[in-house]
C-alpha cells in the first residue's frame, strides 16, 4: 500500500470556465489551506495549468474541492501527471 504522506508533485491542466472567474485565487487559497506548494497560471488558450506538491491525499482533496468550490468555476476536464519533486518553498503562488 502506498504511503499517503509521501510527497508528490503533479502537473495539472484544467479546461472549462476557468479564467476570469477567480480560479487562480481559489486554487491558491485551497492549496495554502491544505499545506500544498506550487503555482497556478492562465494559459493563452483559455486553460489554466498548475504544479502542486504535497501528500497525494491533500492533492486529491485540492482537486475535489476545486470542482465544487465556486458556482462560477466550471471544470469540464483536466489532466494530471506526476512530475519530479522540486524544492518545497511552502508557498502556492499565481504566476503570469
Amino acid at each position: 500500500m502506498r504511503d499517503q504522506n509521501e510527497t508528490k508533485r503533479y502537473y495539472v491542466v484544467f479546461k472549462g470556465r476557468v479564467q476570469g472567474v477567480g480560479f487562480r485565487w481559489t486554487a491558491q487559497n485551497l492549496a495554502q489551506n491544505l499545506g500544498l506548494s506550487g503555482w497556478v497560471r492562465n494559459l493563452l488558450n483559455g486553460d489554466v495549468d498548475c504544479e502542486v506538491q504535497g501528500s497525494p491525499k491533500n492533492v486529491a482533496e485540492f482537486l475535489r474541492k476545486l470542482h465544487s468550490q465556486d458556482r462560477w468555476i466550471r471544470i469540464e476536464d483536466y489532466s494530471c501527471k506526476e512530475i519530479p519533486l522540486q524544492e518545497d518553498t511552502g508557498r502556492f503562488i499565481p504566476r503570469n
